[in-house]
């Protein structure tokens, strides 16, 4: 009779765990919501594509909530796309001595290349590959703003693996972790504080690029896509400030929305991969991720994907090891220089078949005397990112820092920090050139702020995830051994943030190279004021559609970011891994 009672008491209680309680009733609307948005979003984009010349963009405010929809849900397919990417090219080229020659030089070149660049030869393949359909051009913007996310995040992964403490993995090496655990376990939870800031920067530079993903132009026709870089194009061409209001208070509910329930919550969720062995006593909260925890019928549902991934995760998959190998001391290293060389030899002759192919175009409508004006071109443009770089770098820092260590502050800093990001920058041309043609201003040095002006975010971001990552117990050294002012940012912090440094320095004057395109050659109306430089140039022959001076100048670009890349950024990357990892 006992035992009866027992098993209908424990039936009971089995039973009443699987009951919604309130914060169940709180959040079950919000997810159907969620879901029910994304799927309008994704039946929209099976519609017929002439929907789209049949429905012209609106200026009605009524109208934004239905693009701004459109837009995030763009710009999250990107991110997922940019992520599955970080993880599989930043992998091979942290872990593979051979690729990572390849690899990390044609990842300074891509972020340098303008994003219209992009699209121009993959909007004609996303046609094709779904004919008569929206998804097409939906497709062709989904990968302009791809190209606007996944360096930045590829380059912090990238980071993350090169500076992963070696105690951390002797350990794994210890308990015979296979590569696939080894990155599951050790390197991917250690690189993601850092990440998920990258995400964010990526996710806020995205918005700059929305103007030109939303409008594809294909020949003669234009696709234009319903959203919010379709409506701000519209309203800047019909000089409607009324308009622009209404999308700048648009983009500023999207981003608080995108910021509370996807990156607040990522945040705080990812502080419990911080390396440190005394728990900081200012965790990061959300207010999402505490409800879902309160939850009981949904954290139950949850609890069985939780416990797929975990086991996915500890799964012994031996993968081909791409990792550098550790030879003994007898191994035959004849033919390890031999696969050396053998590789340097494709990659140099694939190398100058490019250039070769390249400089056949050029040479067919430039002449020597161009090709040296543009390299001069290139260095005034130099000078503009190497200054502007710098004085980002002074300011941000310590405002990185002192956010970083106060995740309180960095939860109240993080909504406006990514709307800073955000604000497209070509909003501000009225502003520079009514200023620059009434007070008659040198275009050379009065447009250069707006190179650095979506770009400095880089460093601020990972700067902040630095600070946000950097170990509690080695704070607490540092207070127990009394070091204070210049000698703690000498000895302490700025070692400890210098890797996301180099990584935010990298991506921001990457970036900064791709912004002079727009911010050397601004107009407003019929006013229109040029500065000198490379930007400029690139800007003045693609619209006159000289394909052999286009070509020309992203080359002499791309070569500019490589040789900065390699002769300054390298070097610190490779003086951060030998000497500051935090071991």
């Amino acid at each position: 009779m006992e035992f009866g009672f027992n098993l209908n008491r424990t039936a009971n209680a089995s039973a009443w765990r699987l009951l919604p309680n309130r914060w169940d009733f709180v959040a079950f609307p919000m997810i159907i919501c969620i879901i029910a948005l994304a799927a309008v979003g994704f039946h929209e984009t099976l519609a017929p594509i002439s929907t789209l010349q049949t429905q012209a963009i609106s200026l009605d405010p009524a109208n934004l909530p239905e693009y701004a929809l459109r837009t995030t849900l763009r710009m999250l397919a990107a991110m997922v796309a940019s992520l599955i990417f970080t993880l599989v090219y930043g992998t091979l080229a942290a872990k593979s001595r051979r690729a990572s020659i390849v690899l990390v030089p044609i990842l300074d070149i891509l972020q340098s290349v303008p994003v219209l660049g992009y699209i121009s030869f993959t909007v004609t393949f996303f046609l094709a590959l779904f004919p008569g359909r929206v998804i097409g051009a939906e497709c062709a913007a989904i990968f302009a703003i791809f190209t606007s996310q996944a360096w930045n995040m590829t380059f912090s992964f990238y980071q993350s693996l090169r500076t992963v403490p070696r105690d951390l993995d002797e350990v794994s090496r210890g308990f015979h972790l296979t590569n696939w655990q080894r990155f599951w376990k050790l390197e991917v939870p250690f690189s993601m504080p850092g990440l998920i800031w990258n995400m964010m920067m990526s996710m806020s530079g995205g918005w700059f690029f929305v103007v030109a993903s939303e409008a594809i132009t294909v020949g003669n026709r234009t696709v234009v896509l319903p959203g919010i870089g379709a409506y701000l194009a519209a309203a800047i061409g019909e000089r409607n400030l009324g308009a622009i209001g209404w999308v700048i208070l648009t983009m500023t509910i999207v981003i608080l929305a995108y910021d509370q329930l996807m990156f607040r919550p990522l945040v705080a969720w990812a502080d419990k991969f911080r390396m440190e062995n005394t728990s900081s006593g200012n965790a990061p909260g959300s207010w999402l991720l505490d409800l879902i925890r309160r939850t009981r019928l949904i954290h139950r549902l949850l609890v069985p994907a939780g416990w797929i991934l975990s086991k996915a995760a500890r799964v012994p998959i031996r993968l081909p090891s791409i990792q550098r190998v550790r030879l003994p001391l007898r191994a035959p290293l004849q033919s390890t220089r031999a696969g050396d060389i053998a590789w340097g030899a494709v990659v140099l002759v694939l190398t100058v078949f490019v250039v070769w192919k390249v400089v056949s175009f050029v040479a067919t409508g430039v002449t020597w005397g161009e090709v040296g004006h543009v390299f001069v071109l290139g260095f005034i443009t130099l000078i503009r990112v190497v200054v502007l770089i710098a004085i980002a770098s002074v300011v941000w820092v310590p405002v990185g820092v002192l956010i970083g260590l106060r995740p309180a502050l960095a939860e109240k800093f993080q909504p406006l920090a990514q709307f800073l990001a955000a604000f497209p920058a070509n909003l501000l041309f009225p502003v520079f050139v009514v200023a620059i043609v009434r007070w008659h201003l040198n275009p050379d040095i009065w447009l250069s702020p707006l190179i650095v002006l979506g770009t400095q975010w880089y460093i601020l971001f990972n700067v902040i995830a630095g600070a946000s990552a950097y170990p509690n117990d080695y704070r607490e050294a540092a207070t127990n051994f009394q070091i204070r002012g210049w000698q703690w940012w000498k000895k302490v912090m700025l070692p400890g943030i210098f890797p996301y440094y180099i990584t935010g320095a990298i991506t921001a004057s990457g970036g900064a190279w791709n912004a002079s395109i727009v911010a050397e050659a601004v107009s407003w109306g019929d006013t229109k004021v040029v500065a000198h430089g490379l930007g400029a140039y690139i800007a003045q022959t693609t619209a006159n559609g000289d394909y052999p001076k286009i070509i020309l100048g992203i080359a002499v670009m791309s070569l500019f970011v490589t040789l900065f890349n390699r002769l300054l950024w390298r070097p610190l990357y490779a003086y951060a891994e030998a000497r500051l990892r935090l071991d």
